[in-house]
């Protein structure tokens, strides 16, 4: 049978069709709380997409490698799998390196070696000829260290550095004037941005406006258009909202090929180059494999929006040196989606699905005016210098912040679901745990202070969760209690009672009575008597916030536990009442 024929048996459906199964669907709940999601970025997501939302889109006609590139610089699904060696000495660095090629690595960033003269950069890049090498950490003098070398002898695979070129836009020049086409000597660091808060429309226009900056800075110099352009990697990380992480790729390409064609480059020149890492920023201490899952998406968004070189970051390494077994697993994550998954066989296979192109257009009408409001007030450098891109930054990281401390946004293992009998202070190393910015480190500290209290011989506090009374109520406000208090690794026992004088009788620190609003008064009523007669210091709280609750105060309730909460400010106070300290 025919596609056409096929298609003859399924009669057109209008928007207007779909939106009213949908609203009788709904039976009068409100649409938009139910089916719209608010991204950070500002966008009103909405539950579905049709043609008719992608039809003015100028470049869906485009294939796999052509002009913009949002689809990617080549027709295949070509990327690297990467593989980082933190290694100091030149030597050691390259054994490591070997050791990965041989595993199944296929590029490699050197990020921490030393190198001192150009007999050291032989020495690293011994057997490594026909690999993809990076030096992420390069400064000044390594650079020219490259050039020299590469004068006197072309390696078969691509040199490239992680220097930022704004820094020094005279020596910038200099190298464009000396350096090999086998160099790519200069990186735009974007992931900066997106681990220091950003939504996705700011970490695209701000990179896009520093490298917009080094052009014209180059142009001035009298550089050759196309050998600037060239000269450039795109660094991302890439984190955890999968659609939006592949689309802010598709849509730098796009806007990268429009900014280097505006300063009179070739298209071919205008193909970026883009390097990615998983992000550290939604990387946990407790629960820590689960940063492989995390990894594993982040990867995968990296793949689909045509990242060059990918490089997954050991699940561990933000809270102690990776070890073989957790750089191995990086590793295959990457070579189990290329090999196993076949994900390197496609090029663009989300390529005219309506949502990820409405997104991807979103995202880069929205970073191209926000780049060209940098511009209008003066350039990238002086928003640096002037203070608006950290301005910035910190007021989406502090909305990002109070998504993790609410709950709304969920770290799994951390802020939720937590297994309040996991120990990591044992296993951390402090500095690493304290370096850069992550998103669960508040809840972190949390666990951390209770660890540490009882590594100091205190006890770990024990919180009943008295269940009672409505056996539906009881057990869902067990059940947000539990997970409410094993994110500050308290002790959680669940026990059901028949009378208000059973849980007066139980050996808690904290009580948390779970039960229904319209109970509470009785219950409470009868319960505080008792421990007041019996002299017990019991701390007790509800789980919920009926319209009873000033008589319950009354009473000498603790206090209340529900889904307006703050959990750090709550937990923190009770670590502080159950006498855990800093």
């Amino acid at each position: 049978m025919s596609t056409e024929n096929l298609l003859k048996e399924f009669p057109p459906v209008s928007t207007q069709a779909w939106e009213d199964a949908i609203r009788k669907d709904l039976k009068g709940a409100d649409y938009a709380k139910k089916l719209i999601w608010q991204s950070g970025e500002g966008l009103e997501v909405k539950p579905y997409y049709r043609a008719e939302d992608v039809a003015d889109i100028e470049y869906l006609n485009a294939a796999p490698g052509d002009f913009p590139f949002v689809r990617g610089t080549s027709s295949a699904g070509s990327w690297s799998i990467g593989e980082e060696v933190d290694l100091l000495d030149a030597e050691d660095a390259n054994r490591a390196a070997c050791d990965a090629i041989a595993a199944g690595a296929e590029e490699i960033s050197f990020r921490n070696v030393v190198i001192e003269n150009s007999s050291e950069i032989g020495i690293l890049l011994s057997n490594l000829q026909e690999f993809p090498v990076h030096f992420e950490t390069a400064d000044e003098r390594l650079v020219s260290l490259l050039i020299e070398r590469l004068k006197q002898r072309e390696e078969t695979a691509r040199i490239s550095t992680g220097w930022d070129p704004t820094a020094n836009p005279e020596f910038a020049k200099e190298v464009l004037a000396t350096a090999s086409k086998d160099l790519r000597p200069f990186t735009i660091h974007g992931e900066q941005f997106e681990e220091s808060g950003a939504t996705v429309i700011e970490e695209i226009g701000f990179t896009l406006a520093a490298a917009v900056e080094f052009l014209a800075a180059m142009e001035a110099r009298g550089a050759d258009a196309n050998r600037a352009a060239t000269s450039l990697s795109f660094s991302f990380a890439i984190g955890a909202n999968y659609f939006f992480q592949i689309a802010k790729l598709r849509a730098f390409r796009a806007l990268w090929a429009q900014v280097v064609e505006s300063f009179g480059g070739s298209r071919d020149c205008a193909k970026a180059y883009i390097r990615t890492r998983t992000s550290r920023w939604n990387k946990t201490i407790y629960d820590p494999h689960v940063n492989v899952l995390r990894a594993t998406t982040e990867a995968m968004s990296a793949v689909l929006g045509g990242a060059d070189s990918i490089f997954v970051a050991p699940f561990d390494e933000h809270y102690k040196a990776p070890d073989v077994a957790s750089r191995r697993l990086a590793r295959n994550t990457l070579i189990i989606l290329k090999h196993e998954a076949n994900l390197s066989d496609v090029a663009d296979p989300g390529g005219g699905a309506y949502y990820l192109e409405f997104i991807t257009d979103f995202i880069a009408r929205e970073a191209w005016q926000m780049m060209q409001r940098i511009e209008a007030l003066g350039g990238y450098q002086k928003a640096v210098t002037e203070g608006r891109v950290a301005l910035a930054l910190q007021k989406s990281l502090t909305s990002r912040d109070h998504a993790v401390s609410t709950r709304r946004r969920t770290f799994t293992g951390t802020n939720q679901f937590a297994d309040p009998s996991e120990r990591a202070l044992d296993r951390i190393e402090e500095s690493r745990v304290e370096a850069g910015t992550r998103g669960a480190q508040k809840y972190e500290e949390l666990r951390l202070r209770t660890e540490r209290h009882e590594a100091k011989g205190g006890s770990r506090p024990r919180v009943l969760l008295a269940q009672i009374g409505d056996a539906k109520m009881r057990a869902a406000r067990s059940n947000f209690a539990a997970n409410f208090f094993a994110c500050a690794g308290f002790e959680i026992v669940a026990q059901r009672f028949s009378s208000a004088g059973e849980i007066a009788d139980a050996e808690a620190d904290l009580a948390v009575v779970c039960s229904s609003d319209p109970e509470y008064a009785d219950l409470i009523a009868e319960l505080m008597p008792r421990l007041k007669a019996h002299n017990r210091k019991m701390p007790v709280l509800i789980a919920g916030y009926p319209d009873s609750a000033e008589r319950l105060r009354e009473w000498c309730v603790a206090g209340f536990v529900h889904i307006r909460s703050n959990p750090i400010e709550l937990l923190t106070e009770w670590q502080r009442r159950l006498g855990i300290e800093d």
